[in-house]
């Protein structure tokens, strides 16, 4: 559906019924038929909740008809129309802010679960699904915002996750997995897709030899409480063979996953207990009967072949991006933000605080990826990241300081993306329930204390979890916090375990060091003490990793030693209250569902 005036309040944005397929609109019908069952008393709440996820529909702390439904944006890929019904969904159903996920997705809290059947019918006449956002399911397939944007992409990996969602989504393979599944793709081994955190991971590659296209494949990566780094499974897979890979893979775990103990039943269990090479040998046994079954000769995808994605990048000249406009800010913005890329264009990242975007900045983005297209497109090619931040593609040079000026209307704006003030936070206890803390809380907390200690150009990237589970991402920051529970003098106070020196970069993942458990009050002096020791210390060009591992983990600790207390509770009963709550801090968890 394409808008043809311009919607100023979210009432006035068009839904097309008529626009839902018929596969999603039996989807929204069978989901409604499974709601009124289940209150009836027919179908088992069990049951009734792995249809739920199955659907994107996830469970909110302590409630019992309010939801959180995630909306899945396949490679981050949004257009202005579905801009404008995500600010739709927000405003009538929820608390009048759509929030990105570390997988590029979207997620609306607190949506009554009678309402959710019309949520799905809104997104779907835009072209979205809430199908298998959540559950034991193949994810939303993610792709690095950059691809087929810099001069060492071999290819442009977009559309072969396209394909690869095309080929899962709603495949009777991947409904009743042993628990969910990730797959990432990655242009270059800076792995901005974060392939190697993954259950597949897909690297665009060539073959040195033979020039011949194709991906190096990994298996077995994850987070949560125990991290694994992804393994090599194969250093060159033919572009024909990849999706055969992938579903051979799939179908390996589903039949040896771990389906007694949930904790133990992601594929990283998997590639831990048996080893590589056994996994390599039944891998590529199994695509040998994938390929025969189907057959014919494995193809490339018609996604890809409609976007040339099997053919090498055409690299033309980059654009000379301005300098010394006579706006210190806007040059700042310049400098940090937009990114010369291979078109002969500019892409730039469009800090979201918190990850957040009201109603009001859906429909402004929305005008504004159309204002800024470039010229024969209908829109700005913009994307989700895995930063919970937007990229802009395909933008010209000339209309940068205009771009700012728009977003900065709206407060995104802010230079320095991916830096402390601009860090990555999951829920946390505000909805989730398996948090302990208020994680979005102490991400605003440091937001304001970074800027305010005029910080927020170190190169330190930061990531906060509400509890060890890792949907934050602190395992891969310069500085990642997770939450937990310290007692001093007898009270309960909310807490979280300091991490450093953790990132992703040469497809490889480096899982960052423990230092202290230290009260969350605390924690924005810490990043300010750690940012500022760094700054004032480190030598040119060094990063904030290389810096931590040359000082050491038991030095660091000890930087930190003088914020292990707090006063009594009776002198500062605040210090026992979480960051934006305001009743003294008690752990008070649900039951756990995907996490």
């Amino acid at each position: 559906m394409t808008q043809t005036i311009r919607p100023r309040r979210a009432a006035e944005i068009p839904v097309d019924l008529d626009a839902i397929s018929d596969v999603a609109e039996r989807d929204i019908r069978d989901l409604e038929r499974y709601i009124s069952e289940r209150d009836a008393g027919i179908l088992p709440e069990e049951d009734f909740r792995r249809i739920r996820l199955n659907n994107g529909i996830y469970g909110i702390r302590h409630e019992e008809r309010l939801h959180m439904v995630r909306i899945k944006a396949p490679q981050g890929r949004i257009t202005p129309d579905q801009m404008r019904v995500v600010g739709k969904v927000a405003d009538e159903f929820s608390r009048g802010f759509a929030h990105i996920t570390t997988r590029q997705a979207f997620q609306i809290h607190l949506v009554p679960i009678e309402a959710v059947p019309t949520v799905m019918r809104y997104v779907a006449s835009y072209g979205l699904t809430t199908r298998e956002a959540c559950g034991d399911t193949v994810r939303n397939v993610q792709a690095d915002p950059l691809a087929g944007l810099v001069p060492d992409h071999p290819f442009d990996v977009t559309a072969w996750g396209k394909a690869t969602t095309e080929h899962f989504l709603r495949n009777p393979a991947a409904q009743r997995l042993p628990r969910k599944f990730k797959i990432n793709f990655s242009g270059n081994d800076e792995d901005l897709g974060q392939t190697a955190i993954n259950d597949i991971g897909a690297i665009a590659t060539r073959n040195e030899a033979t020039g011949e296209l194709g991906f190096r494949i990994y298996v077995g990566g994850g987070l949560g409480a125990t991290p694994h780094e992804a393994q090599l499974l194969e250093p060159f897979t033919r572009l024909e063979d990849t999706i055969p890979t992938f579903e051979a893979i799939l179908r390996i775990f589903d039949r040896h996953g771990n389906r007694e103990n949930r904790n133990r039943a992601r594929l990283k269990w998997l590639v831990a207990e048996i080893g590589i090479e056994a996994m390599r040998q039944m891998v590529f046994a199994e695509r040998r009967a994938v390929i025969a079954v189907s057959g014919t000769n494995p193809e490339i995808p018609p996604a890809v072949l409609e976007a040339r994605a099997h053919m090498p990048l055409e690299a033309g000249e980059l654009a000379e991006l301005p300098s010394g406009t006579g706006n210190p800010d806007l040059d700042r913005w310049i400098e940090t933000n937009a990114i010369p890329t291979i078109d002969g264009k500019v892409a730039a990242w469009i800090t979201v605080p918190l990850g957040d975007i009201t109603t009001d900045n859906a429909l402004a983005l929305a005008d504004i990826m159309e204002d800024f297209a470039p010229p024969g497109q209908p829109f700005v090619d913009t994307r989700t990241t895995n930063r919970q931040n937007l990229l802009m593609r395909g933008l010209e040079v000339e209309r940068l300081p205009e771009l700012w000026k728009e977003l900065g209307r709206i407060g995104f704006g802010d230079p320095d993306a991916h830096g402390p003030a601009d860090p990555v936070s999951c829920p946390g206890a505000d909805t989730c329930n398996l948090a302990i803390t208020q994680s979005r809380g102490l991400a605003r907390a440091i937001r304001d204390k970074v800027k305010d200690a005029g910080l927020a150009s170190s190169p330190v990237r930061i990531n906060i979890s509400g509890c060890s589970n890792s949907c934050g991402q602190h395992h891969l920051a310069d500085l990642g916090f997770f939450g937990m529970e310290r007692r001093i003098g007898g009270h309960s106070a909310p807490g979280y375990q300091v991490m450093a020196g953790g990132g992703l970069d040469d497809d490889r993942a480096r899982f960052g060091t423990r230092l202290r458990r230290l009260p969350a009050k605390r924690i924005p002096e810490v990043v300010v003490e750690l940012i500022s020791r760094y700054e004032s210390d480190r030598s040119a060009g060094e990063s904030f990793r290389a810096w931590s591992d040359r000082v050491g983990r038991d030095p660091l600790a000890e930087m930190l030693s003088s914020f292990d207390t707090l006063p009594s509770f009776e002198d500062d009963p605040d210090s026992y209250v979480d960051w934006d709550e305001t009743a003294p801090f008690e752990v008070n968890l649900g039951q756990g569902e995907c996490a």
